[in-house]
Parts: structure tokens; sequence; C-alpha cells
């Protein structure tokens, strides 16, 4: 319960307040006489928010028509409409990006599956300001800025081409070279998503906006940080007298690489007492970086049942696993007596072992006992609707 000289927030989101007295702090405008600043803060920060529905575009491909993707803003679909050749391309890349995600939570028991026919791609649990969401709109706005600089030096793209700055000469620690080829353009991508993805978040100013921006600005800086310096070397017999040199972006799986080490390290935090920042929610930790992604709630458990997540959630009514990771089990290995496994749905069960790397990981045998022991968990459990 809310009172006016304590702040209760509810697991994740908080406002950081120390003494939180409404008397400390200006009204509001408007509002009743008893609503403080703080309390305004901790509504916004918990108000449930609509996910990106851009990205339903990977789902349209190229069949892209602005006015049937829902949930996008004014701006998106003016650009939309006025750019839809870039918006064939954001296609192209969601496809790619979801991929690219779906490969990083492979072993992982949320492994960023995604629903048919839903226009918000992930269902409900992105509306929880959780490390995966930070994670996926990383990702996401990685995925937009890749997929335009690579169409814009493919020369797919109208409105863009090479980068039209690399020119002349120029030098690294080998020496002098002169600009050549065609560099990729990526500050044009950059630009681009940040108008078009962005535009949703500077719409709506509320807690969860804030962390969505600053988990897309870390996506799009980390396909710059990759930019490669390739060469092609001119003399006699190779000599490389003379360099022609063009920036290239890597393969998006570096991209797809750094940003699941920056999920293992998000930050979780607080929002600031006027609304503008972030608050280390642990004392003990740093401040996050411009390159830090960060969230506020604490992750739900993927291994029990979740109406939010699009079906039946009884967890008084289900029996919760409570079982240690092993290695790579999916819902397909839950066999029941009888040697048959029912058909679990993937996007809501998830058994995987989240860090291959954690000195935890036990043996082949131990891994076999405790899916042999499985089955009794689930003997009892209700058969909601035909869900197996």
């Amino acid at each position: 319960m809310l009172s006016p000289n304590r702040l209760e927030a509810s697991p994740g989101i908080a406002v950081a307040s120390g003494r939180a007295e409404c008397g400390a702090f200006p009204r509001t405008a408007g509002a009743a006489p008893r609503l403080c600043l703080p309390l305004v803060l901790l509504l916004l920060a918990l108000t449930p928010r609509a996910d990106s529905s851009w990205w339903y575009i990977g789902a349209l491909g190229a069949r892209v028509i602005c006015d049937n993707i829902p949930g996008l803003v004014n701006k998106q679909r003016q650009l939309c409409q006025r750019y839809p050749d870039i918006m064939q391309s954001v296609g192209e890349g969601a496809k790619e990006w979801i991929r690219e995600c779906q490969h990083q939570f492979r072993h992982h028991r949320w492994n960023c599956s995604t629903l048919d026919r839903d226009h918000t791609v992930f269902g409900r649990v992105m509306l929880r300001s959780s490390r995966e969401a930070a994670f996926v709109y990383a990702i996401s706005s990685a995925g937009v800025v890749y997929a335009i600089t690579q169409a814009c030096s493919q020369g797919d793209l109208k409105v863009c081409s090479c980068d039209p700055l690399k020119r002349g000469r120029s030098k690294d620690e080998r020496g002098e070279f002169d600009w050549g080829g065609c560099s990729d353009n990526i500050n044009y991508g950059i630009r681009f998503a940040k108008a078009f993805v962005d535009a949703k978040e500077k719409k709506v100013k509320d807690a969860r906006a804030l962390m969505n921006l600053h988990n897309n600005r870390c996506g799009r800086m980390a396909v710059k940080r990759f930019l490669k310096l390739e060469c092609k070397c001119h003399g006699v017999s190779g000599s490389c007298t003379l360099r022609t040199c063009w920036l290239a972006m890597s393969d998006f799986r570096k991209t797809g690489d750094y940003l699941r080490k920056k999920y293992n390290g998000a930050i979780q935090v607080t929002m600031n007492q006027d609304g503008t920042g972030f608050t280390v929610a642990n004392k003990n930790f740093r401040k996050p970086t411009k390159t830090d992604l960060v969230y506020f709630e604490n992750s739900p458990d993927y291994c029990v049942m979740d109406k939010s997540a699009g079906k039946t959630q009884s967890s008084s009514h289900y029996p919760k696993a409570s079982l240690p990771p092993f290695p790579t089990a999916s819902s397909s290995q839950l066999a029941q007596p009888g040697g048959s496994a029912p058909p679990l749905n993937p996007s809501l069960w998830r058994w995987g072992y989240p860090d291959p790397d954690s000195p935890q990981h036990p043996t082949p045998a131990q891994a076999g006992m405790r899916l042999s022991k499985i089955p009794k968990l689930y003997t009892k459990a209700p058969n909601p609707s035909g869900f197996w």
C-alpha cells in the first residue's frame, strides 16, 4: 500500500527517494493536494505499456503496408509512408535480429520465442521491464541500423549510398592510405533508426520509455563499435606501397555476442527523484554507462505457466518445478510415463541451461536423473483447454 511517507513499489521498479515525504517535493500542477512528485513517478513507472509494434514489420516482409501495422505512432507512420523501400529493409532486418536473439538464448529458459499472428511478436512478456526486454530493445535497434546501412551500401535505397565522407587520404597505424571502395554509411543507418525506433518512446514520457531509449542507443552504438577497416594493396608483387581502404560492418553475430555479454552484466536501476535519469538499485554496484543495458524489474520464472505470456496462469493450480538447472533440456524432453512427451507450447515452457560456462554444469548422468524425475511433477496437473 502506498503512503505519503513511504513509497512501497512493486518488485523491480522503484523510485529512489530516500525520505519521500510529499511536503519535500513540489506538487504537480492540477493534481490532488496529496499527490506528490515521487508518487507520480512511481505511477508512471508502473503503468503498463504496449510493446514496440514496429517489430511486426518483420512478419509482413515485402508486403509492408503502413496502415496495416498496429501501434505505430504518427511519426513512425509518416516515415513508413515516405520511405517504403527502407521499411522493406527494416522488415528483412527484423527477421535477422530475431534469429540472432534466438541464437543467443538458445540454451536459456527464455529463448526469445515469438508468437504467431501477434503484432507484439513476443507477447506480453515484453511488458515487464526485465533484462530480457532490455536485450530485445537493444538488439532490435541494432538490427535496424545494420539492415539500413547494408541496404545503402548495396544500392537498394534511393536516399542513401556509400559514406560520402570517406574520400581523400587518411592514415592508420600502418601508414597512409586512400579512401576508396564503398564505406558503409552507418551514420545514415543510425540517424534513421533513432528517428523511427525512438519515436514511440519520445511520445510517451515515462520510466519505461526512458529505459527503452537508453537500451535502444546501446544497440545502435554496438553496431558502430564493430566497424572494421578493410584494405586492398597496390604495388609491385603485392608490396602494398599503396593502399585503398574502406569501412565495413562486421558480421551481425559480433553485435549479438556483444549485447549478450551486456545482458549478462545488465544493471538494475530505479528512477531518480526528478524522473530524468537512473539510480542504481543496489548501491554496491557501479552506475550504468551509456554502453550498459539497464532494467527495472527482476525476470519472471520462465518455467512457470503465465497467463500474461499468452496462456492460462494458475501458479496456485500448477505445480512449480523447483529443479536446479541442467543442460539444453527442452520441453520436448519432458517425457511422461509410458514414453511419450506432451507437446508443450515452446513459447511458454522452456527448460534449458542458462549459462553453459557456469561451474554448476551437471554431468550427463545427473541431467538424466533429473529428467527421469520430471514427469512426477506433472502427472496431477489439470488440462486447461487442451493445453496438451
